[in-house]
């Protein structure tokens, strides 16, 4: 069961198929989008900013091609802001892999695994649309074959209509 502190830093948490997702918002932006396992029960939007962000992530697992109008809090560095902005335009049913978005931008594969695991907006940045040359790839710094944030990679894939990742 989820304690009441560890609530307590979500603007918002609402149920998701695979789970659950906190919302933070700080100065009416988007900070955080955090993926949670079953155990974290939904929190009521409590301010306008938080119940848009619902409210579009709702609109996104009803239509994959939902598109996020949302005002995101600035963070990142350069070179992480680079790889979001090659990630953001990969199409939705598509994916690339770390190596073909590192040679786009000139840089490494690691590093670029590195970006996507530091990606605070998850979904609106669709960080789960870039895979390793081999396979899967890792997914939020986690890559246990069998855990939950690779299980939600693999949802999120499948809702979007790429296959072989199941």
């Amino acid at each position: 069961m989820m304690s009441e502190q560890e609530a307590a830093i979500f603007s918002a948490i609402i149920d998701a198929p695979f789970g659950a997702i906190g919302i933070r918002v700080e100065d009416q932006k988007l900070a955080e989008l955090v993926y949670l396992p079953p155990r974290f029960k939904e929190k009521t939007p409590s301010d306008p900013v938080s119940a848009m962000v619902a409210e579009q992530i709702d609109r996104y697992f009803d239509n994959a091609d939902f598109r996020f109008q949302l005002p995101l809090k600035p963070v990142g560095t350069a070179f992480q802001s680079r790889v979001w902005q090659a990630i953001s335009a990969v199409p939705r049913g598509e994916v690339v892999t770390y190596g073909q978005i590192a040679k786009h931008i000139c840089s490494a594969p690691r590093a670029v695994g590195q970006a996507c695991g530091a990606n605070w907006y998850p979904l609106v940045i669709p960080c789960h649309r870039v895979t390793a040359a081999g396979g899967l790839g890792g997914f939020a710094h986690h890559d246990d074959e069998t855990g939950f944030h690779l299980g939600v990679k693999r949802w999120l894939l499948a809702h979007e209509g790429v296959t072989g990742y199941l």
